[in-house]
């Protein structure tokens, strides 16, 4: 059992591991999706860099960094987050991927803010009408009902795993996106480019580019790579306005769970991302001293 687990390898979630490292706690930070701060071409408002920095060049040396002091470091994609409770009647998180599956004591989350809504006409209009982001959360109102997901990633076919046992039907749209090799069975998949969503009250149908349709029942947005508010979002925590409630310690509202950087909202800099970074690090020491 790791002490904690990092999601996200950019400025907030390596600061947060260069503080558990040092004080001995078994860490594992784990990243897939690129970071924001590689598209950045020089950075200037950063403090220790007369010159400036590239970005990627950064991001690099923090990762590398924080492999230096000990931290385990795996590149692979988070898929799904859990509560589970231990032997010993007390809290842990089973965080999952595709091909491995850990548990912590605690949990960092700092992937960033990620947009994933894709551009499809319509979309906003039938967001809570039969639209959702999180499979975990509304699966169950569509118990025996037919539903697509739309993505073309393992964070897709994650939501069409979760979904099939209660559903009658799951397909999943790619929206004109290659599909990598799928891992299931009965699960229909669709490469043809939405065009729009139609229904009186809530989504009933799905219209393609080549004007063919479908009818759905409902509809779950799982493009690109799970982010940091569709995890806390699934364990409970409350979200506002797309971003993670924290507390002055970086805690969300459910307990061992804390946020960082850019998924908390405020200012989008590096500055900031390190500072949360820190003192989440910080705070998650605290917190398991307390609750040995």
């Amino acid at each position: 059992m790791y002490d904690v687990i990092i999601i996200g390898a950019g400025p907030a979630g390596i600061s947060a591991s260069l503080y558990t490292i040092r004080s001995n706690l078994k860490t594992l930070l784990i990243y897939k999706e690129k970071s924001a701060l590689e598209k950045a071409t020089k950075i200037e408002n950063y403090y220790g860099f007369e010159n400036g920095i590239n970005g990627e060049e950064l991001y690099k040396k923090g990762i590398e960094q924080a492999r230096e002091l000990g931290a385990e470091i795996l590149n692979e994609e988070v898929t799904s987050i859990q509560i589970e409770i231990t032997e010993n009647k007390k809290q842990a998180f089973k965080v999952q991927t595709l091909n491995n599956e850990f548990i912590a004591k605690s949990v960092i989350l700092a992937t960033g803010n990620k947009k994933n809504k894709p551009d499809i006409q319509k979309i906003d209009e039938y967001e809570g009408k039969g639209i959702s982001y999180c499979a975990m959360c509304d699966g169950f109102f569509y118990r025996n009902r037919d539903v697509a997901i739309i993505g073309n990633g393992d964070y897709a076919i994650s939501e069409a795993m979760e979904l099939q046992n209660i559903v009658k039907t799951v397909k999943i749209l790619t929206n004109g996106q290659e599909m990598p090799e799928y891992r299931g069975e009965n699960i229909d998949i669709i490469d043809k480019t939405i065009k729009s969503f139609s229904g009186e009250n809530k989504v009933e149908n799905i219209e393609f580019s080549d004007n063919s349709k479908i009818n759905i029942d409902g509809v779950f947005i799982a493009q690109g790579v799970a982010g940091s508010t569709e995890f806390a979002k699934k364990i409970g925590a409350q979200i506002q306005n797309d971003k993670i409630v924290v507390n002055e310690n970086m805690e969300t509202t459910v307990k061992g769970l804390y946020a960082c950087g850019d998924c908390t909202g405020g200012l989008y800099q590096i500055s900031k991302a390190v500072y949360e970074g820190t003192k989440a690090g910080i705070q998650v020491i605290k917190y398991l001293k307390n609750n040995k």
